[in-house]
């Protein structure tokens, strides 16, 4: 019986309890700033590849802008009879985004998988483009030519094992043809 009161009033190791909690606490925030970190990387990583995207349809429409330039205006048109017809393409950004990404196609939306598990979802693909005006008075405010995409992207979020609701974020780019000379 001495014994087990030598033990009771013994003080080493009562901190042993509270470094597991401390431990398991800072592991705890550690994985919610990980998991915020992921959320980041794929908004940063599908905003990039949608710009690059949106790039390229500019870039698809440089030939028709090109031509404007040489007489004059910077908008994508072409000539027509007596006068002019606007002359510009979307293109295909989801393709491009399923290249740079891939997705894949499943239901209209574009998916990416990891292992089995949903990495993410983009949907809701709107493609803006505002063309130049034909002969502006005023060349130095016109409106030049530009293209805007806007993707809803949609990641689910995990943590200590669970699925919590997904992060559900608009993305929205810009591209446009700037005249050099």
């Amino acid at each position: 019986m001495k014994k087990w009161l030598v033990c009771l009033k013994d003080k080493r190791g009562t901190a042993f309890p509270l470094v597991i909690a401390v431990t398991l606490a800072c592991l705890l925030i550690l994985c919610g700033i990980m998991e915020f970190f992921r959320l980041s990387l794929i908004a940063s990583g599908v905003k990039e590849a949608l710009q690059d995207a949106v790039v390229v349809v500019v870039n698809d429409n440089y030939a028709n802008v090109y031509h404007g330039v040489r007489e004059g205006y910077s908008g994508g048109y072409y000539t027509e009879g007596y006068g002019f017809e606007e002359s510009v393409d979307t293109g295909d950004i989801y393709y491009h985004l399923g290249e740079t990404l891939g997705t894949r196609r499943e239901g209209g939306k574009r998916v990416k998988y990891t292992g089995g598990a949903l990495e993410y979802k983009i949907t809701g693909l709107d493609v803006t483009i505002r063309n130049a005006p034909l002969a502006p008075s005023d060349p130095a405010n016109a409106q030049r030519f530009e293209a805007d995409a806007v993707v809803w992207l949609e990641v689910p979020v995990r943590f200590a094992g669970k699925t919590f609701p997904s992060m559900k974020m608009k993305l929205k780019v810009q591209a446009g043809y700037i005249e050099v000379f």
